[in-house]
């Protein structure tokens, strides 16, 4: 029982031909990929109100270190802070003249989330002098 497919030269051809099909279907591709939006991660936060009776922060005008500890706390020259007072902090040091330093020294074991997140923080408030310090902690990595 074996089929003969277009043996003679009389016969039509029963074999449908692919190519293009497998052209069409390359070019939707390639068209829904372009067409397909950009994915955007876009943090809402709500920041607090202005309070006049408000003490001024720590800020120094020449330098300022953010530590951030194993267990997620976050160390703003040295005082705890959470990520809204940093957010205040840093905005109090954009509209010094000039820009104060900004030092990030994440501590080797400290979650990479935890570092990710303060990163965020300076980002949204504009930062434009910062560095990392203490790389050579992560020497023996």
């Amino acid at each position: 029982m074996s089929m003969s497919m277009g043996g003679g030269e009389d016969e039509p051809m029963m074999d449908i031909n692919t190519t293009p099909l497998i052209d069409v279907m390359l070019v939707l591709l390639i068209m829904f990929i372009i067409t397909i939006p950009i994915q955007t991660h876009a943090v809402k936060l709500d920041l607090p109100i202005d309070d006049p009776n408000a003490v001024a922060p720590p800020v120094d005008p020449v330098k300022n270190k953010i530590v951030i500890e194993p267990t997620g706390v976050v160390l703003w020259n040295g005082t705890p802070v959470d990520p809204v007072t940093l957010r205040q902090y840093l905005d109090i040091t954009t509209t010094m003249t000039p820009t104060p330093e900004l030092h990030l020294q994440p501590h080797p074991d400290a979650r990479y989330e935890d570092v990710d997140e303060v990163l965020a923080i300076t980002k949204r408030a504009n930062v434009s002098a910062m560095g990392f310090v203490g790389n050579e902690a992560y020497a023996n990595f």
